[in-house]
């Protein structure tokens, strides 16, 4: 990927559409499937808020105009960018219009990922956890595709963005760092979406939580609300709310902290997040020793028809008779 990092900027104009995967968020985000240099790759096209500049709001925007890369990791990047004339002497970032993700090249699971597709709600027991999910988690940590985590883990990537970071190695296990989610334009508070990733590696979800976690969850909480309401004093601590998601996108543990404001879309839904405050109270009422924890517990998802969880695992369990799944 070094060639395409060191200039983001061109693998936008060089994309060509092959079918558009999917519309959501009202029609201000756009997914499509496409290619660069024979390359699969999927162009996600979000508008930012409009500015309130009456100059600006003249000019109907048509074309992409200018293009600022945000950041590039792994087969991640993403851009703001401006479809019509500039405002005067405004800046890209200031007249942008567009939030723009780039996956590429992408996978097959990225397409269906992001492809329309019906939703089933399944329950995982313990037993399908440990005999079914698990081992699936592993397949996926084993694949790779958690080389952009490792990367701003270990501060290849993305270290100017960081906006804090326990000492590194000080804290063992404890350690875990705060940065801007991809998903964000970075400037839009209302929309703010933070991302608290931990350094261990031997926590891949929720499931791996213990009673034993819950001093260092109430500390890691406590330090990543702090840490947010001073490097946007425009917020405040009421303002944010910290979820995690089950199933993840990706299986290493990270915690979700978003302003309240946020468009509560599919991400934050029941059946998708969880509140880091009701696991942490979960945690705190189960019977047993330091060691019980998350995978002992059934617990309740929504699952997209084309993936692999419903595919390979939740659908032959409904045709066999299971109860680990119901129509939604």
């Amino acid at each position: 990927m070094g060639e395409t990092s060191s200039n983001p900027e061109a693998l936008i104009p060089a994309f060509k559409l092959e079918r558009v995967l999917n519309q959501d968020q009202a029609g201000r985000r756009t997914i499509l499937h496409g290619h660069i240099s024979d390359k699969p790759a999927i162009l996600i096209l979000e508008r930012a808020p409009f500015p309130t500049s009456p100059a600006y709001l003249s000019q109907l925007p048509s074309t992409l105009q200018t293009l600022t890369n945000l950041g590039a990791n792994d087969v991640y990047f993403w851009y703001l960018a401006n479809s019509g004339v500039s405002n005067g002497d405004s800046t890209p970032g200031e007249s942008a219009d567009l939030k723009i993700n780039l996956i590429y090249p992408c996978t097959e699971q990225h397409v269906k990922k992001y492809s329309r597709q019906g939703v089933r709600m399944v329950v995982e027991t313990p037993e399908i956890y440990a005999e079914k999910i698990r081992p699936y988690m592993l397949q996926k940590r084993e694949e790779g595709r958690l080389n952009w985590v490792w990367n701003i883990i270990d501060g290849k990537t993305e270290v100017e963005d960081v906006i804090y970071r326990t000492p590194r190695g000080r804290d063992g296990d404890e350690g875990f760092l705060l940065l801007p989610d991809l998903n964000w334009d970075r400037k839009t508070i209302e929309g703010l979406h933070l991302l608290g990733l931990v350094e261990r590696m031997d926590i891949w979800s929720l499931r791996d939580l213990k009673k034993k976690h819950i001093p260092w969850l109430k500390d890691m909480r406590a330090k990543l609300i702090e840490a947010t309401v001073k490097t946007y004093p425009m917020v405040e601590e009421d303002q944010l709310k910290l979820y995690v998601h089950y199933q993840p996108t990706y299986y290493h543990f990270h915690i979700h902290i978003v302003h309240v404001a946020l468009e509560s879309g599919a991400t934050q839904a029941t059946g998708k997040a969880i509140g880091l405050e009701s696991i942490i109270e979960q945690l705190q009422s189960m019977a047993g020793d330091q060691e019980a924890g998350m995978d002992t517990v059934a617990l309740h998802y929504t699952v997209g028809e084309a993936s692999e969880l419903w595919t390979e695992i939740f659908e032959p369990i409904k045709k066999t008779g299971g109860r680990a799944s119901q129509s939604q």
